[in-house]
């Protein structure tokens, strides 16, 4: 996975990549997994980059301050507290994440009817092999 990796190992903070990972998916699953997240980015103008991250293609880029839009600002700042970063740098790498994580949640072009983001920490491991 790369840059997802890395950045799972810095948001992981003293946890490491792991806790990242479990850091991210609490973040996911409390905004409504991933058809919430997807319809919040797509309410508030991001429906270009929700469709390149599902289809195929090139994954259009998010801003730091479109996860700050949708997503829960108090767990953004747990993230970053825990991570021991600001909140701006772990909506940044939030922004960084998202569009490969659900380019990897779609494998087929589509929202699945099995959320990964809501099934737990193992379901994503295995989604993303680590």
């Amino acid at each position: 996975m790369g840059i997802l990796d890395d950045i799972a190992t810095k948001l992981g903070g003293n946890q490491g990549q792991e806790g990242g990972l479990a850091s991210l998916q609490k973040l996911f699953s409390s905004s409504g997994g991933l058809q919430g997240i997807t319809s919040k980015l797509t309410n508030h103008g991001g429906g270009q980059q929700v469709q390149s991250w599902v289809g195929t293609g090139q994954n259009q880029p998010m801003s730091a301050q479109q996860v700050q839009q949708v997503m829960d600002p108090n767990q953004i700042h747990d993230m970053a507290q825990q991570a021991g970063i600001s909140d701006h740098e772990a909506s940044e790498q939030v922004a960084k994440a998202m569009p490969e994580m659900v380019n990897q949640a779609t494998p087929q072009g589509q929202i699945p009817s099995q959320d990964p983001f809501t099934k737990g920490l193992d379901s994503l491991k295995k989604m993303f092999k680590m």
